[in-house]
């Protein structure tokens, strides 16, 4: 029991890390590529800023479901209703 108990704690702490260290990258890499296109082409800055709010809230979505399973595991964990049959 405390074994299934300490593996789900590890999974749930690399669900969140590594979803939130994917999601900072991924932000990061597309706020550069904003900045560079409209460095270029500054009169789409309007155009592309509504598209990349929207890029970052669907990388942010990703992450949040993440931690959304992370904490179903945590606080009602199905393992543990398999282990006590």
């Amino acid at each position: 029991m405390e074994l299934v108990l300490a593996n789900v704690a590890l999974a749930c702490g690399l669900i969140i890390a590594l979803g939130a260290i994917g999601a900072c990258i991924g932000i990061a890499l597309m706020g550069g590529k904003y900045f560079e296109a409209t460095a270029r082409q500054p009169e789409l800055m309007n155009e592309l800023q509504t598209k990349m709010f929207l890029l970052a809230g669907l990388i942010d979505a990703a992450f949040l479901i993440g931690v959304g399973i992370a904490m179903l595991f945590a606080f009602a964990n199905p393992f543990i209703a398999a282990l006590a049959k």
